[in-house]
């Protein structure tokens, strides 16, 4: 089961229901088809179950629009030329859609599902990386519902953009690590989202799961029909922990690499029920260095990529002001910062963009999200971009 929260205000009153609704712990308050009257109806049911939940799992793949647009993150598209529609992506969609593929991999289509999710993720890190960035670091900090499949899109992400903009790899190996990252987890989607909220001892058979999910990943790809030996064999490598320069390994090695560099990046930044999640900037930091604590040719290509401060970091300033990174800079200690917290440490009335290259607006210090206490929904953050 893997829940999220519906915003109350947005349910149709007096139309049936898309999917059942269901409590904050799981409770089934309403089938789906059921017909909430009346508002004072609505509220009896949110007395029963604290607040309203869908489980992604009970929601069909042409609800996702709809389940995003009740989450009230949906972003409104603009024509392009042609007719056809572009504008910001809907990333809540594009989560929950990620959710429902990589944990039924053996459903009809997945081969063909998985393409078009992984070409509209590189089309969007390809088109406006530094809001792609924004979007899946401002999510992944607070996500321990659909975790796996955030933490898939982050690190196919980062790795597509580190392998074109920094390693120069050709267009046919960034698309191969984008996939072979966004489908590594995929024999255990389902279990890492559970072990996010998890705050018991790891059990005997999930001790086994996590260390076969390789293995079961590449079973499970090949039996979608997904037969590429060098996606395969990155999915097979991706926890290898071998130091070394990239120019010595084959090129499924060195992709296995990127993403066991990236993998580390955006599971230290994630939250879990059991422990705090790192700031962004210092998981960024700690990916630098390899198993020798030496430099990690893969993670400081990452860190060049992505700049010490990634978009969608909290930092503090040389003002004493609180801000969110929303773009990189000139180099990477010197990013571009929508001001959230004055000097007092109250909430801004108007956001204010900082050029951190300024010695007064300089980062001095970098804050996990929670360590920011700033909540504001995803799409006022990407208006920052």
């Amino acid at each position: 089961m893997s829940l999220v929260t519906l915003n109350f205000n947005a349910i149709r009153l007096g139309h049936p229901l898309p999917f059942p609704l269901r409590g904050a712990n799981g409770m089934l308050l309403a089938q789906k088809g059921y017909v909430i009257p009346s508002r004072e109806d609505l509220d009896h049911l949110i007395a029963r179950g604290m607040q309203l939940c869908v489980d992604t799992d009970e929601v069909g793949p042409d609800q996702t629009v709809y389940l995003s647009r009740q989450r009230g993150l949906r972003s409104t598209p603009v024509p392009e030329a042609g007719g056809r529609e572009a504008g910001p992506p809907d990333w809540i969609e594009l989560q929950i859609r990620a959710t429902q593929l990589l944990r039924a991999p053996q459903v009809a289509g997945f081969g063909q599902r998985f393409e078009h999710l992984h070409d509209e993720l590189a089309r969007h890190v390809r088109r406006a990386p530094d809001a792609a960035l924004l979007a899946l670091i401002y999510l992944s900090a607070d996500e321990t519902r659909m975790y796996s499949a955030t933490h898939a899109l982050l690190v196919s992400a980062a790795c597509m953009l580190t392998a074109r903009d920094v390693l120069r790899w050709s267009d046919e190996e960034v698309g191969l690590v984008g996939r072979a990252a966004l489908s590594m987890n995929v024999g255990m989607t389902a279990l890492q989202d559970t072990l996010a909220r998890q705050v018991t001892p790891l059990r005997s058979e999930q001790v086994e799961q996590i260390g076969t999910h390789r293995d079961r990943s590449g079973e499970l790809l090949r039996e979608a029909g997904i037969d590429h030996p060098v996606w395969l064999e990155a999915v097979q490598h991706h926890h290898l922990r071998e130091p070394g320069r990239l120019a010595d390994r084959t090129p499924a090695r060195r992709m296995a690499r990127l993403i066991q560099r990236a993998d580390l990046f955006a599971a230290r930044i994630a939250p879990r029920v059991s422990r705090p999640p790192m700031a962004v900037t210092a998981a960024m930091q700690a990916s630098y260095f390899d198993e020798d604590n030496r430099m990690d040719e893969a993670g400081a290509a990452l860190v060049k990529a992505l700049g010490i401060y990634v978009p969608g970091s909290f930092v503090r300033l040389a003002s004493n002001e609180v801000g969110i990174v929303t773009r990189r800079g000139a180099s990477g200690t010197t990013p571009r910062v929508a001001v959230l917290l004055n000097r007092q440490g109250l909430p801004v009335a108007e956001t204010t963009q900082r050029d951190t290259s300024h010695v007064m607006f300089k980062v001095v210090g970098h804050l996990t999200a929670r360590e920011a206490k700033v909540q504001w929904p995803l799409d006022k953050v990407l208006a920052l971009a």
